[in-house]
């Protein structure tokens, strides 16, 4: 297992809600877990527990065009992953925080 913490630049998320879960541990895939964090103002705090060893550039590149893309100021996202492709965890992470935003869920 590889351990990342990656701290990102993103714009403020404005939707304060209880922690939220998507996604499955399973081949080739991942799941993704959001909390808001306690100092709504700050970046975003991702830390990724990852099977595939020695991909770090990879995960930067995602999760900085990711927080390029969305609002995830002030979240802290746990992603673990069991070997997914960029694309996946690009889709996962956009699922999570469609379904952080959504007034329904």
């Amino acid at each position: 297992m590889e351990d990342l913490a990656i701290a990102l630049s993103s714009a403020p998320q404005l939707r304060r809600r209880a922690p939220l879960l998507v996604g499955v541990v399973a081949s080739g895939n991942c799941e993704v877990l959001v909390e808001a964090r306690p100092d709504a103002g700050a970046g975003c705090q991702v830390a990724v527990h990852t099977s595939a060893m020695g991909f770090a550039p990879i995960w930067h590149a995602v999760l900085t065009d990711f927080a390029a893309r969305r609002r995830a100021g002030g979240l802290c996202i746990e992603i673990n992953d069991a070997g997914a492709t960029p694309a996946i965890v690009s889709l996962r992470l956009d699922q999570a925080i469609e379904a952080w935003e959504d007034d329904h869920a």
